[in-house]
Order: C-alpha cells, then sequence, then structure tokens
C-alpha cells in the first residue's frame, strides 16, 4: 500500500514535475509476466524515477546498508526502503550473492519484475563499468527475459555524494527484452553466464551511450579513493581556504 501512495500521490508526481523525465521504449517492457529490468546505475535517484514511471511494480535489490543505518534516520531509512518493495542485499562476499540471487529468483517466481543494476555499484564518475553475473544466473534459471535499461542524465543531477539532485534533463531508454532461452540449463557454464552478462552490457551501453570500462565499479571506486586519500595528504587543503 505504501509503495502505491509513493508512486501515485507522494514521490512519483513530484518526480515527473521536477525532472520532466522523457522516456523512450516503455513498450518492451512486458505488461504482464515476469522479467528483469537491467540498467546503468550513476545516481541515488535512479531508485525511485524508474519506478515512478513504470506502469508495473518493481522490486529492486538494494544494498544493506540501505536497512542497517544507526539511529532514528536509520530506521526511518529501513521502513521507507522496505515499504517501497526493495530487498536488501548483502555484498560482503560470495555466500552474499548467493542469498541475493535467491531473493531475486524469489521476486521472479511471482510473475514480478525486478530490477538489478549489473554492475554492482553506482558509477563514480559517469561511465560504465563491467557487469557482474548474478543477472545472467537469475535471468537462466527463471527462464524469463532481461529488458536493458539506460538512466541518461541522473549522473548530472544527483552525482554521489550530492544530497539534494539539482534541476537536469533526464531520459530513461529501454531497449528490446534479450531472450536467453537458447541458453537454457547451462547457468552453471563460467562461460556462457560471462557472455550473457556482456551482452545485456552491451546493451546498456547501445541505449546509454556512456563510456565503457572493463573493470568491475568496486574495485575502480576503491582505487579512485585510494588515489584521492594520497592526493589529500600530498597537498592538503589549506584552513583558509
Amino acid at each position: 500500500m505504501f509503495y502505491h501512495l509513493l508512486k501515485y500521490v507522494l514521490l512519483g508526481p513530484l518526480l515527473r514535475l521536477v525532472f520532466r523525465p522523457r522516456i523512450e521504449g516503455l513498450e518492451n517492457v512486458p505488461a504482464e509476466g515476469a522479467a528483469i529490468v537491467a540498467g546503468n546505475h550513476l545516481s541515488f535517484s535512479d531508485h525511485f524515477l524508474m519506478p515512478a514511471i513504470l506502469k508495473r511494480r518493481i522490486t529492486f535489490l538494494a544494498k544493506a546498508e540501505y536497512f542497517t543505518g544507526p539511529g532514528l534516520k536509520g530506521r526511518l531509512t529501513a521502513f521507507f526502503f522496505r515499504s517501497a518493495g526493495q530487498i536488501p542485499v548483502d555484498r560482503s562476499g560470495k555466500e552474499a550473492g548467493q542469498a541475493a540471487i535467491r531473493e531475486g529468483l524469489g521476486v521472479l517466481g511471482k510473475g514480478e519484475l525486478l530490477g538489478i543494476y549489473p554492475e554492482g555499484t553506482r558509477s563514480h564518475d559517469g561511465r560504465l563499468y563491467k557487469g557482474k553475473v548474478g543477472v545472467a544466473v537469475m535471468a537462466l534459471r527463471a527462464g524469463v527475459p532481461v529488458v536493458p535499461c539506460a538512466m541518461i542524465g541522473t549522473f548530472e543531477a544527483q552525482p554521489p555524494g550530492r544530497r539534494l539532485p539539482r534541476i537536469h534533463p533526464v531520459a530513461i531508454r529501454f531497449g528490446k527484452a534479450l531472450d536467453f532461452s537458447r541458453y537454457a540449463g547451462m547457468e552453471k557454464e563460467k562461460a556462457v553466464l560471462r557472455a550473457v552478462t556482456d551482452e545485456i552490457m552491451y546493451a546498456i551501453l547501445a541505449l546509454s551511450e556512456q563510456e565503457y570500462v572493463d573493470e568491475y565499479a568496486a574495485v575502480a571506486k576503491e582505487r579512485h579513493t585510494a588515489e584521492q586519500g594520497v592526493r589529500e595528504r600530498r597537498f592538503p587543503r589549506s584552513p583558509l581556504g
């Protein structure tokens, strides 16, 4: 009930009014039945813009940190994400990845839409990074199509670290659904999973027109953070600005 209240009364109309997102290819999202919507991830606002414009309810796998924050703010954030239909995912290891896959398959098993960001985390620089194979595992095990999606302009509207989004043109593009039935029963083959994932990422790339980096986003982000730390130690900011 809270999901529909957010979408149709509280948050959805506000997002559409402020951003006036241009929508392309919405007809490519199945009107019924289970499917995965796989998109690039540029901004915190991605979680809300896509559900706001879809006709169907979509459930995202969201990082567990959104559900475990301390204090009143943490409890309110957890309540908000749970009420909005988001599922917490622990990203700390292989077993955690298996748990995420089980949760995702549960959503698909009910004939619903599952939203996933194959990169695994937000891009820190606006580029598209290598996809993790979990999306391929779920697509093959559930036997469902994958709809590629590109969020465009959300990085400029709300880059990492910015609390409130700025007004900036936003577009959301949905590509034609990808059918991987030719790989049925091959979800344990590593080469197949990599091929399926790369095909999904290529479709997202074609829609988003981002620069592609053949490296996992988490690895690139960690290196970037470390390099920033080194620069700040070498060239500390003056207390006078």
